[in-house]
Formats: structure tokens, C-alpha cells, sequence
């Protein structure tokens, strides 16, 4: 199932307070950078996010974003200041 463009809204409108965000359509679905690093993405209409060390402390759950793809963290929060701490944290983690 293809993500929705209101759903990709929604997410970048949680994402507001990240600076440098852009995403792309990429077969149906969207992937989320910051400065040219992917960190993320919107799969099936959920917010998943690279498992990094950091940002595993949390809590969150893993989800598989497609079929033969690997685990990710599904981002929960609606608190544009957390998902802000938990993007930072992940690209801490992510090489460019």
C-alpha cells in the first residue's frame, strides 16, 4: 500500500522544528532526509526511523518497512520536541 501525501504532510508537520528536511517519492512511499542524509521515511502511512544506538533508548518499536527490508523504529510521538531529539540523536549515529 502507497503512503498518502496528507499522511507525508502530517509527518513533516511533526517534523517542524528539524531544520533541513526534505524527503522523496520513491515507489509509492517517502524518504525522509536532513542535509542529504536519509534517516527515515514514511512506509504504509507510519513515520519509521533508522535503528541507531542512540535512539534506542527510546523505546520505540521495531517495524519492517517492506517486505525484505530491514527492521526500523516506528516514531509514536506527536511531540514535535521529542521527534526532534530523536532525529538529531539517529543522524548522530548515520554517515552522510
Amino acid at each position: 500500500m502507497a503512503s498518502s501525501v496528507d499522511y507525508l504532510k502530517y509527518v513533516l508537520e511533526l517534523l517542524r522544528e528539524v531544520d533541513g528536511i526534505t524527503y522523496r517519492k520513491m515507489m509509492g512511499e517517502y524518504m525522509l532526509y536532513r542535509n542529504g542524509v536519509i534517516f527515515g521515511g514514511v512506509y504504509d502511512n507510519r513515520f519509521l526511523i533508522k535503528k541507531t544506538s542512540i535512539n534506542e533508548q527510546h523505546q520505540m518499536s521495531e517495524a519492517i518497512p517492506y517486505i525484505g527490508g530491514s527492521p526500523m523504529l516506528l516514531v509514536d510521538s506527536e511531540n514535535p520536541d521529542e521527534i526532534k531529539e530523536i532525529v538529531l540523536g539517529t543522524l548522530k549515529n548515520l554517515k552522510k
